[in-house]
């Protein structure tokens, strides 16, 4: 598996991120979904990531600055047909190395807190993020999780 930088022209990477902005919003009620859209993706200041094997795209993961020592991890995705392989995970380690490197000590994100996002949450809490209170701009919602870690 290889970790580069996505390419938001390449057609299978926003197939992905298509469907990944449609199913949050399907299985999230309204209000509630929080998932990037390709323009803001698309920011200088996101670092956004695609893993790829061969040709096949795995899964696609990005982290957007708060400030200069956080910052929030954002578009998680693995395609359904390599879920289980630790492609998740493989990204979130890219995440938070690239994150140290660019010279931030904390990482957050925001999850859903119901049945389809527990495999998510399962995921974070094994690396290490522990729930915290909403941070940056969000506010308390019964449909978000909020997790956080230290990273330095």
């Amino acid at each position: 598996m290889e970790i580069v930088r996505g390419d938001l022209a390449d057609p299978r990477i926003m197939a992905l991120l298509r469907h990944h902005f449609d199913t949050c919003h399907e299985v999230t009620p309204p209000g509630s979904a929080h998932v990037f859209s390709v323009e803001k993706l698309a920011t200088p200041d996101i670092d956004f990531w695609a893993a790829w094997e061969g040709g096949a795209l795995l899964g696609v993961g990005a982290m957007k600055p708060i400030d200069a020592a956080h910052g929030e991890v954002k578009s998680m995705h693995t395609a359904e047909a390599v879920r289980g392989r630790g492609v998740g995970g493989a990204i979130l380690r890219h995440i938070i190395a690239s994150s140290r490197v660019r010279g931030l000590t904390r990482l957050s994100l925001e999850t859903g807190s119901f049945a389809y996002f527990a495999p998510a949450v399962s995921l974070y809490k094994a690396h290490g993020f522990v729930e915290c209170p909403p941070f940056g701009s969000y506010r308390p919602d019964p449909n978000s999780l909020f997790l956080t870690r230290e990273i330095s």
